[in-house]
């Protein structure tokens, strides 16, 4: 298997940056000869490490000489320790969690795997995956990985909240969403917030913030922040119609509403401590409130146009007899009955559809959201771009400048020009790596 270490470590990964944190992963799922039998599993959320180790219980009646070591560490700590592991040939025999976008790198650069047969089998029946889970898993026409859940969004909303502001059922237009979000902000004697209307991502790692303006972006009829304008050559879209209407309503919310601050407590844990009213997420929030607000009044709904479908897979980095081990515990996670204890106990959506879920998204109405949409629903996921990470992060770090800048909020030509030339900034990644579509 060649390594290209350089087109790995280009995509925006500071090597010095991230070795003092993730070398002692890395160093543990280094696998010598004596321990051929070792697999360690790579993950990006902490919440999904006891369905693996409820993986690995099973998978050792089957497979008793065979060790699963799981390490689940945030996503972009994982997204840092997988480059630095693969590229530097360190990393052992390793089952690797990641989306498709991010995936078609390693791919691309042959550190990942060719599935064996009998996986390849599996996936590509259509009686277990749809043909848009098999593509996310596939790179030209060969397949990679196994999909296992997938990132959807959906709002959440506190039931109590929204009964002491008069709002009788969620937001149904953009447009509501500030006018509720205006309704539910409460304050303290100062003028101070005290709980958020609605919890926006103005900060923290990464990607995940331009991912989130996305979501909120595509509620604009549709509006794709990236574009495949023909077959491989891309274009970053952020100054159109959608783009505009979606920064400002974030300007409008932070400064002239101030529904929301940069500040503010914000996520699963504002919402579960009642610091928010609503906030849009991933389904996994279902079982983290469950486990650390079970009495917490809230519902879900589905979007006013359309949701991110974002698919995780698994995928192989190893060699001789790891690597039938590897795959032989990815099949196990797709087992039916790993599947429902999935759904019920960490709330991921899995991605198999010949599995009976329904004993889970009865007893649980908040699925309802995810699950039961309304006709023309539309969904949109990241394309497998090599550099998908650095154009989202370098969008992403523009965004939260436009977020601190007070004098953008209600101007609009001012908008259209921030979102220009953070536009053309990302568009230079794709000149770089020849994927702009001049």
């Amino acid at each position: 298997m060649s390594i290209n270490k350089n087109a790995i470590l280009r995509a925006g990964i500071n090597r010095s940056a991230v070795l003092g944190s993730v070398a002692a992963g890395v160093m543990m799922a280094g696998i010598s000869g004596a321990f051929a039998q070792t697999v360690t599993v790579w993950s990006g959320y902490p919440e999904l490490a006891p369905f693996y180790e409820h993986v690995a219980e099973g998978f050792r009646e089957t497979h008793p000489g065979v060790t699963i070591d799981v390490q689940a560490i945030p996503l972009r700590e994982h997204e840092r320790r997988v480059a630095l592991g693969l590229s530097s040939g360190s990393a052992g025999a390793v089952v690797v969690e990641l989306n498709s976008a991010t995936a078609s790198r390693y791919i691309e650069n042959e550190l990942f795997n060719q599935a064996l047969e009998g996986v390849a089998d599996f996936v590509q029946d259509s009686e277990n995956f749809g043909e848009f889970f098999v593509d996310a898993v596939s790179y030209d026409g060969t397949v990679y990985g196994v999909p296992l859940f997938r990132g959807q969004s959906a709002l959440f909303y506190n039931l109590d909240m929204f009964e002491e502001a008069g709002l009788d059922g969620p937001p149904q237009t953009m447009e509501e969403y500030t006018e509720y979000a205006k309704a539910l902000t409460k304050r303290d004697d100062s003028g101070n917030i005290d709980v958020t209307g609605w919890s926006l991502r103005l900060s923290g790692g990464g990607q995940g913030i331009a991912e989130k303006f996305w979501i909120n972006m595509f509620q604009f009829d549709g509006g794709m922040m990236i574009e495949e304008v023909t077959p491989g050559k891309f274009r970053i879209n952020l100054n159109n119609e959608a783009g505009r209407a979606a920064l400002g309503q974030y300007l409008d919310n932070i400064h002239i509403e101030k529904t929301v601050a940069v500040e503010s407590p914000a996520d699963a844990e504002a919402f579960e401590r009642e610091q928010t009213a609503m906030f849009i997420r991933e389904s996994w929030v279902i079982g983290d409130i469950a486990a650390k607000a079970p009495d917490l009044n809230y519902a879900t709904a589905p979007l006013p146009y359309g949701a991110i479908g974002l698919p995780a897979n698994l995928y192989v980095s190893a060699e001789g007899e790891a690597e039938q081990a590897a795959w032989d515990y990815i099949q196990a996670t797709n087992d039916p009955e790993n599947l429902v204890w999935l759904l019920e106990n960490v709330g991921w959506l899995p991605n198999r559809h010949n599995v009976d879920y329904s004993p889970v998204t009865e007893a649980e109405p908040a699925f309802a959201a995810f699950v039961d949409y309304p006709e023309g629903y539309a969904f949109f996921t990241l394309p497998a771009l090599a550099p998908i990470e650095e154009v989202l992060t370098r969008i992403a770090a523009q965004l939260v400048n436009a977020f601190a800048a007070s004098q953008l909020a209600g101007d609009e030509e001012a908008i259209g020009n921030f979102l220009q030339a953070a536009e053309d900034e990302a568009n230079q990644i794709l000149r770089r790596e020849g994927l702009l579509a001049e």
